[in-house]
């Protein structure tokens, strides 16, 4: 089965540029395109792709949010965002708001193909400047005791609390502390979101 994809992206230019790209490739059909966030929201209430490219900037609404919109939607379909933004605020928040992919535009066939393949698999992709724009913020920013590099990788694994109390000999309550100062570094409300960031960071390289 091909991957069925669908571009919001407001630059006539740029969908041409990226349906050429793809539309030779055997894994990928192009089902459409929508030029604001209006068109799409229309779009998917007649049909899903598996995977939408979406502009972070749209005429009419902010692609992170509409991201946050079709994701809440449409939990299946999966979001890689695109821009010429290579910044740790966009990329941060466009991945907060449940985007498994951040690749710019100047993305080549290549790496474009493969972040489509990691992403339809339930994975997270970032292009490689992505990846180094966010590992340098790691490298400047979140600092974690190794207690909490502990209980940060067992959360990932799906421990729960009690579980993870017992794998290190410390109280339920503790671990819940922990868990707590986690998400305050990582400044994400909840479990989901700490290990989506926690990944995108490199914390379990």
């Amino acid at each position: 089965m091909a991957t069925k994809l669908f571009i919001v992206d407001d630059h006539y230019m740029i969908i041409e540029g990226i349906r050429s790209l793809v539309q030779h490739e055997k894994g990928i059909e192009w089902i459409g395109h929508a030029m604001n966030a209006a068109s799409c929201l229309a779009f998917l209430k007649k049909q899903l792709p598996d995977i939408i490219l979406m502009d972070i900037s749209l005429p009419d609404k902010s692609g992170i949010d509409l991201c946050g919109e079709v994701k809440e939607k449409y939990p299946s379909v999966f979001i890689i965002g695109l821009s010429t933004f290579n910044q740790q605020s966009f990329i941060e928040k466009m991945m907060d708001n449940g985007a498994s992919g951040y690749v710019l535009k100047n993305v080549t066939q290549e790496e474009l193909v493969q972040a489509i393949e990691v992403v339809s698999k339930g994975k997270t992709y970032l292009s490689d400047e992505a990846s180094q724009t966010l590992r340098k913020s790691k490298d400047a920013g979140i600092v974690l005791t190794r207690r909490e590099k502990e209980v940060l990788q067992m959360i990932a694994e799906g421990l729960t609390n009690n579980e993870v109390a017992a794998k290190l000999f410390i109280s339920p309550l503790t671990v819940d502390t922990h868990r707590k100062n986690l998400l305050v570094k990582f400044e994400v409300n909840n479990t989901a979101h700490l290990i989506k960031k926690a990944a995108t960071l490199n914390f379990f390289d």
